[in-house]
């Protein structure tokens, strides 16, 4: 095994954190909302996959407020 294999491997297998997962979390966002404003530009879009990847959008924005909200320290503490 070479040393580039082995560095992929090691960083493959480094728990994410919370700034990684914040950044993964905003791109799938921007992911979908470009998915949804794709969707809406057809006359005849499918209006249930339009609802899901909505819905999956609102599950991302809260969970991406919720990461923020940790990783700022809490100023009453």
């Amino acid at each position: 095994m070479n040393d580039f294999t082995q560095n992929s491997e090691d960083a493959a297998n480094e728990p994410l954190t919370p700034a990684m997962r914040l950044l993964r979390l905003q791109s799938r966002h921007r992911a979908l909302d470009h998915k949804i404003a794709e969707l809406h530009g057809f006359p005849y879009q499918n209006q249930i996959l339009l609802q899901r990847l909505k819905k999956e959008k609102l599950h991302l924005k809260d969970a991406i407020e919720r990461l923020k909200d940790d990783m700022i320290p809490d100023l009453n503490a």
